[in-house]
């Protein structure tokens, strides 16, 4: 695993030498565009359109359009110097509860690893903020972006989640067709707690799985090895109108492919489906 950046955990007067790797990768399938007569790839190149050249990466600048084509340019020293002496460090600033946070500002995930004689200090921190169960506000630039971040036990490192700042999160207010207070029966509020209940389980990630990139996968197969594709057609969800009848057959779905599962474990045949009348 290769570091993306290396810095320093600031922790008080403690500055305890880290590096930081990607904590997550993306398993999607990468496709390239292909011109249909010939199969060749396409290329795309950077081209000016006063010029009519293409651009080398050496010719290339940043700039910020303050107008319509009007632009400041800004060189690398800019950049850095916005960035200022935090470039490479990582500064706590509170240890809070990570229920305060709501997850709508989480970005990315990263994970720290001790640098040279960061060992110490780093299973320092690590066990100090187990026993307390809180988790480190900080800040952090990477790649000349300062963002906001919570460094955080996870299994046996230190983790750190970069973050949105307040103002790049949307205001909910914005959304139209937020319902206010509707007239809800208890009996629909009943059988929704119902369904909620017994859909109740332990958090297990792994058994959700990409089923689109599983079946991309055996399509892709198939025609390398010349087989003609058939496709499923999709099954119709039945069309329940009554939101307290909807509800009723959820309920009943649920306990009785949880009925089928606990018969399965124990060997025994599953009891038979007993249907109930709502209540209207």
């Amino acid at each position: 695993m290769r570091a993306m950046w290396k810095g320093s955990l600031s922790f008080g007067l403690v500055n305890i030498p880290v590096r930081l790797f990607a904590a997550t990768e993306n398993k999607g399938l990468k496709f390239r565009y292909l011109h249909l007569p010939c199969h060749s790839p396409v290329e795309y190149k950077r081209v000016c359109p006063v010029c009519g050249k293409e651009v080398p990466w050496e010719e290339l600048a940043r700039g910020f359009e303050y107008e319509k084509g009007a632009f400041v340019i800004l060189d690398e020293q800019e950049f850095k110097a916005a960035a200022g002496e935090s470039e490479h460090l990582i500064e706590i600033q509170d240890f809070v509860r990570i229920e305060e946070i709501d997850p709508v500002y989480f970005q990315s995930t990263y994970y720290l690893s001790p640098d040279g004689t960061g060992r110490k200090p780093y299973a320092l921190l690590r066990k100090a903020m187990e026993d307390t169960g809180k988790v480190a506000v900080a800040g952090i630039t990477i790649r000349t972006k300062k963002t906001p971040a919570v460094v955080r036990v996870y299994r046996d490192i230190l983790a750190l989640s970069t973050m949105f700042f307040p103002d790049e999160v949307r205001n909910t207010r914005e959304l139209p067709d937020i319902p206010g207070e509707e007239t809800i029966r208890d009996r629909e509020l009943e059988m929704a707690r119902d369904l909620i209940e017994n859909l109740a389980t332990p958090f297990v990630l792994e058994k959700f799985h990409d089923t689109y990139r599983e079946k991309l996968l055996e399509i892709i197969d198939a025609k390398i090895k010349g087989k003609k594709i058939a496709v499923a057609p999709s099954p119709e969800r039945e069309k329940v109108v009554d939101l307290l009848e909807a509800l009723q057959a959820s309920v009943e779905k649920v306990r009785e492919k949880k009925s089928k599962e606990t018969a399965a474990q124990e060997g025994k045949p599953p009891k038979e489906k007993v249907t109930t009348t709502s209540r209207r």
